[in-house]
């Protein structure tokens, strides 16, 4: 492959999930479960109808009332084909979408749209087969494959799975390629603690790309997105929240240029629920102890991924505090007011009215003026009273914010 040929390899195997945010609810939804341990076990499971049905029995509504569980199992097998479509649909399409608004070529965003291609023609989403997949798919495919069974049985497990899926799911030329390079230093280097470092230092350095403050919007607004896709309930909603805040600091007297930094943090402040499950996120009754403790864990994750860019570092610290309250009572460090700075102050806000304005699985939608009503009483010990008058002052001038 040609040096622009493995750039573009490169950024289809860091990006292929991209879409995976988009069909999170629906699996809930649909096998009563948590998505994160679905989606990672899901990737285990071949084409053998006993491992599908053993698959299904065994994480349908496990904890769900029999009579729940027994309603979803049934729904599955009979159109669980239709059923993987619709999710494998939403998730590559979605994908591809997200890839290009990231500025990607177009043979990143069909190597991310055809993930799910077998070899076989009998894949996902358009049934392509053989060298009609394109290339950067087939290794993505492969490479997942490695990497699940090497995570659940170390690389004897791989080859052996690549072996039975020879021609099946994977191109055997490529499967050739994969163990003419797996020697003992690659399944070290695999398992080691430097992978990350070991990844960063793969990136082919022919095809640098400026990262001006345009682009850093468009990558803000892009994961912006792919986590407002992970649930019904918070679709829009870190756009919302990135026009209050813009708004609110114009009202404010911030300057131009740190109005937009802002609206990236407000856009970006809830990258951490990647991290959670959506059968706690989307739950309809009230959370227990344990559910509560993982929600809260968002805000760090948002710090911690937001961290790792260095164009992001004190956005991630703003952005990553957005649970803090002026009482000290917030999370995820119990922060004093005199550390909570304002630019986290006016997100905090402006995240407050966005949730309770928004619709919601245990209650509808509350109107503006109830809405403001409700955040008065907490003004001093959540919310700065600056912020929330600025707030008040921008709904008003929005024309269809009305009551």
């Amino acid at each position: 492959m040609s040096d622009d040929e493995l750039w573009g390899l490169y950024y289809t195997l860091l990006l292929k999930d991209l879409g995976c945010s988009s069909n999170a609810a629906r699996i809930c939804e649909l096998y009563l479960t948590n998505d994160l341990a679905f989606k990672h076990d899901f990737k285990t499971v071949g084409d053998s109808l006993p491992q599908v049905l053993n698959f299904v029995l065994s994480h349908t509504g496990l904890r769900a009332p029999l009579a729940e569980r027994f309603r979803a199992v049934m729904n599955i097998l009979r159109n669980g084909k239709e059923l993987a479509d619709e999710l494998i649909q939403t998730r590559c399409q979605r994908g591809a979408e997200i890839a290009r608004l990231l500025r990607f070529p177009e043979t990143v965003a069909q190597g991310i749209y055809h993930l799910d291609e077998h070899f076989n023609g009998k894949g996902r989403p358009d049934g392509l087969a053989g060298q009609s997949i394109p290339l950067y798919s087939r290794i993505a495919l492969l490479s997942q494959v490695a990497d699940v069974f090497h995570t659940g049985g170390g690389p004897q497990a791989v080859l052996s799975e690549l072996q039975r899926r020879r021609g099946q799911w994977l191109d055997p030329e490529l499967i050739d390629a994969f163990t003419a390079v797996a020697d003992d230093a690659f399944w070290a280097q695999l398992a080691g603690t430097d992978i990350d470092a070991a990844v960063l230092a793969l990136e082919p350095g022919s095809h640098l790309v400026p990262l001006d403050e345009d682009y850093l919007d468009d990558i803000a607004t892009a994961f912006g997105q792919v986590v407002d896709s992970k649930s019904p309930y918070t679709s829009g909603h870190s756009a919302r929240v990135a026009l209050y805040v813009d708004l609110m600091a114009e009202t404010m007297g911030f300057d131009a240029d740190r109005r937009r930094w802002l609206k990236r943090a407000a856009l970006l402040h809830d990258i951490g629920k990647l991290g959670v499950s959506n059968s706690i996120l989307d739950k309809p009754g009230k959370l227990d102890g344990e559910e509560w403790e993982v929600v809260r864990t968002h805000a760090v994750y948002t710090e911690a991924i937001l961290s790792r860019i260095d164009a992001f570092g004190e956005l991630a610290r703003i952005a990553g505090a957005h649970h803090e309250r002026l009482d000290g009572t917030g999370y995820p460090r119990g922060l004093a007011a005199q550390d909570i700075d304002l630019e986290t102050r006016i997100i905090t806000c402006a995240d407050i009215f966005d949730a309770i304005t928004a619709a919601r699985p245990y209650r509808g939608a509350i109107p503006i003026d109830k809405t403001l009503e409700i955040m008065s009483e907490s003004v001093g010990t959540a919310i700065d009273a600056e912020c929330f008058a600025a707030l008040k002052a921008t709904i008003h001038r929005l024309p269809a914010m009305t009551s």
